[in-house]
């Protein structure tokens, strides 16, 4: 081996563990991002909504609110079991998911491959690279994420499952339909447990299969 290949080889080594030790596995996490979601045929459609993240181990919590609706979903990827609290018209329902409701509900999102490209930028200090997907009913997904934080617990974002880092930032289009998603804030101080707690009143319960039911009428 020449001296010159030796010298690289040599500083190559150096350099791998630093870059390893860069990438940080995380059991508790919160991400909040705001999401502008608009229908480029009518710009009166413009909807703002908060889109929070609480990952423990395990567990994870998804709140989207805006001056429209608001829903919760808590997860739990051992059991592979979840459930959803939302309020529509005025009622406030809890629907309970097996891990077979929960595969049926999340399906378009299974096998998503994504394709890294050439862009990068930088979100909150951290370096993104972006890779862009599609779901199989048309669905465009575009994503700014970064390999320095990966999360315990893959699963707290059906879309972003197979997705080899953490979405900072990305976009969802199809048709008229385009939906922008921008990191607000990132925090990785311990979550509290009762994030995590299901409501024992206050909620009309329904099964999975009812809540199809109701929103097909």
């Amino acid at each position: 081996m020449k001296r010159k290949e030796l010298k690289n080889l040599f500083f190559g080594c150096l350099l791998f563990p630093v870059l390893v030790n860069a990438q940080k596995q995380v059991g508790e996490l919160t991400l909040i991002y705001n999401s502008v979601i608009m229908h480029t045929d009518d710009a009166s459609r413009k909807i703002n909504s908060i889109t929070s993240y609480y990952l423990k181990g395990h567990l994870s919590r998804a709140e989207v609110s805006n001056n429209i609706f608001s829903s919760t979903t808590i997860y739990d990827s051992k059991a592979g079991s979840g459930v959803v609290l939302k309020e529509v018209n005025g009622q406030k329902l809890l629907i309970r998911m097996n891990e077979e409701n929960w595969n049926q509900k999340n399906s378009r999102f299974n096998n998503l491959k994504f394709t890294k490209t050439t862009e990068s930028k930088t979100i909150a200090g951290y370096l993104c690279n972006m890779a862009t997907t599609s779901t199989p009913d048309g669905y465009e997904i575009s994503v700014y994420y970064t390999k320095d934080i990966i999360p315990e617990n893959k699963s707290y974002d059906p879309y972003f499952k197979n997705l080899d880092g953490l979405p900072l930032e990305f976009e969802i289009k199809k048709g008229t339909l385009h939906i922008r998603v921008t990191l607000s804030s990132i925090n990785m101080n311990p979550v509290p447990a009762s994030k995590f707690d299901i409501p024992t009143s206050g909620y009309r319960e329904l099964t999975y299969e009812e809540s199809l039911k109701m929103n097909s009428q």
